[in-house]
């Protein structure tokens, strides 16, 4: 038997930012506490959001770091305490959203936050009593903003997830316009995030043939318009599908993921580099494709056919070309990852929530086989 839920209110279009305060009060927020990051609260976008919202008086928490940890999600939650905060809106791309609702956990959940972690043990822990979340999203890719889960650095390094039904932000306030000025570089990564998200989802062995159906769509939808977007971050008809791209992996996430993000989750636990989600998963996804081939080639043949790879080729193929139109690295390496940190990485991999649902079943000897391809 399969259970199927979405459950995310989606507000999508261009200028739907202008409902924020209206969708704020329905949900029940007179005072929220707005999350971002400190390059999103310097710009002109989150100006915008916070002229919307201002007869609301939010308070501001805008130190979310590039990988949202423990330390930045007590800090918010203690301000969400202080201030008598009733719900939070996180504003930016998946760290933001991610601390955003880390915030709304643990200002209304008693610590400590790894209790609340799904590998241990922690799914059933968090309940109704979490405040609710409005997510507004500035990138097009982590698909966070319908996601069920945050992922969370702890104090000791360990990335993990932390899965909830009550964890979904109540509303998300998708709005093209605000991805117009993303930077090239930041359109590739994030990009290359939605696209990992839809492959994997539907590469995944979980019966969900509702979920399937939009991971192929947001897959082709990816492929296409990804390379558009990039060339012309002002392309208004490519922002908006990579917007609904990266929505469409999130309305996925409900299949599960794949190696690609066992890997990637230690690997953006590490300090120094700090290494950016969607870059890794852009660099791994290739590796983990040709390890996967054996397990899921009907599925990697619809895929290729539906994005358009090219007679002879294949889907890594594809992706490797995609990442070097893309300007990404091709390798761990050229991150500054280096062979010392690969047995940590293995275990964390191993560890990893997302491990379970890849189509080929995992030892530690394909994860080390696996981090050495994606060093190449």
């Amino acid at each position: 038997m399969a259970t199927i839920n979405y459950l995310t209110t989606i507000e999508f279009d261009f200028g739907a930012v202008a409902k924020a305060a209206e969708l704020a009060r329905a949900g029940g927020m007179q005072r929220p506490l707005v999350v971002t990051d400190p390059g999103l609260a310097r710009g002109p976008v989150f100006a915008r959001v916070l002229d919307v919202l201002g007869p609301l008086e939010p308070v501001v928490y805008d130190r979310t770091p590039q990988n949202p940890d423990e330390d930045a999600v007590m800090a918010a939650a203690a301000i969400f305490r202080q201030s008598r905060c009733d719900g939070v809106i996180a504003v930016g791309g998946g760290s933001p959203i991610d601390l955003g609702k880390g915030a709304a956990l643990m200002g209304t959940h008693d610590g400590p936050l790894e209790q609340y972690a799904a590998i241990l043990g922690g799914i059933p822990r968090i309940t109704a009593k979490m405040a609710p979340v409005i997510a507004i999203p500035t990138t097009a890719g982590t698909g966070s903003e319908v996601g069920r889960g945050a992922l969370l650095t702890l104090r000791d390094g360990r990335k993990l997830g932390f899965i909830s039904p009550h964890v979904i932000p109540r509303i998300a306030l998708c709005d093209p316009d605000l991805t117009l000025g993303l930077p090239r570089g930041l359109t590739a990564a994030t990009g290359m995030d939605a696209l990992t998200h839809c492959i994997e989802t539907f590469l995944s062995p979980r019966v969900n043939p509702p979920a399937d159906a939009i991971a192929l769509d947001g897959a082709t939808r990816a492929a296409r318009w990804l390379p558009r977007a990039f060339a012309d971050g002002s392309d208004r008809d490519a922002r908006w599908n990579m917007m609904m791209a990266s929505l469409q992996g999130g309305l996925t996430f409900q299949k599960g993921l794949g190696a690609v993000h066992s890997m990637s989750h230690p690997l953006g636990g590490i300090k120094e580099p700090v290494l950016h989600h969607g870059t890794l998963n852009a660099v791994i996804l290739p590796a983990v494709l040709r390890f996967n081939r054996s397990h899921a080639a009907g599925k990697m043949e619809a895929l290729e056919r539906a994005i358009g790879v090219p007679a002879g080729g294949d889907l890594a193929q594809f992706i490797e070309s995609l990442n070097a139109t893309l300007g990404l690295p091709r390798s761990l390496r050229e991150l500054g990852v280096t062979e010392a940190m690969i047995p940590r990485m293995v275990e964390g991999a191993l560890k990893d929530h997302s491990t379970a649902t890849n189509p080929r079943p995992l030892s530690r000897a394909d994860f080390e086989a696996l981090f050495r391809d994606a060093m190449q």
